[in-house]
């Protein structure tokens, strides 16, 4: 009988029973690996206190406790594993699927390779439209490094914003 308060009880709480489904297994192994990282204290919540600690640890040290509030106060508690999972679904339900992304890159490649020269889309991504700083370019490369060519790997990309990681090489 215990499952089915579960249940009932989740439902209660905004239907977060199907937080899990919403990933796949590999998903969530990575996604608590994070956020064992990110509860410094190990108390299975994630706080104002630890947030500062990791961002120290990744040599952010003058984060703004206003800052630190508003990431905390996305969430409608406490952060535990569940409600952590539970926002990173609710910010990747407003994300295209990959195949539409993909479909959006290939019309900028009319023959199918699969990359794009990285002087076309550095050119396209600074001059159009939301426009990218230079410290975002530089990041864009940093995450994904165009090949010897010059080419771009946008499938990688695309896999990346629509899974949050990226491919193993096999």
């Amino acid at each position: 009988m215990a499952p089915k308060k579960a249940k009932r009880r989740q439902a209660a709480e905004g239907g977060s029973s199907n937080v899990f489904s919403m990933f796949e297994q590999s998903q969530i192994q990575e996604y608590k690996e994070a956020f064992t990282i990110i509860d410094q204290n190990r108390d299975g919540i994630i706080s104002k206190d630890d947030l500062r600690d990791v961002l120290a640890s990744m040599g952010q040290l003058n984060v703004k406790n206003e800052e630190l509030e508003a990431m905390v106060k996305e969430a409608s508690g406490p952060i535990n594993f569940t409600v952590f999972l539970t926002m990173f679904g609710e910010k990747l339900k407003g994300a295209d699927p990959e195949d539409v992304i993909v479909s959006a890159f290939k019309v900028l490649d009319p023959e199918g390779t699969g990359a794009i020269k990285k002087e076309f889309l550095e050119e396209l991504l600074t001059t159009q439209c939301d426009r990218f700083t230079a410290e975002e370019m530089k990041n864009l490369w940093a995450a994904f490094p165009p090949d010897v060519a010059g080419n771009v790997d946008y499938k990688n990309i695309c896999y990346v914003i629509t899974h949050g990681e990226e491919k193993e090489e096999e």
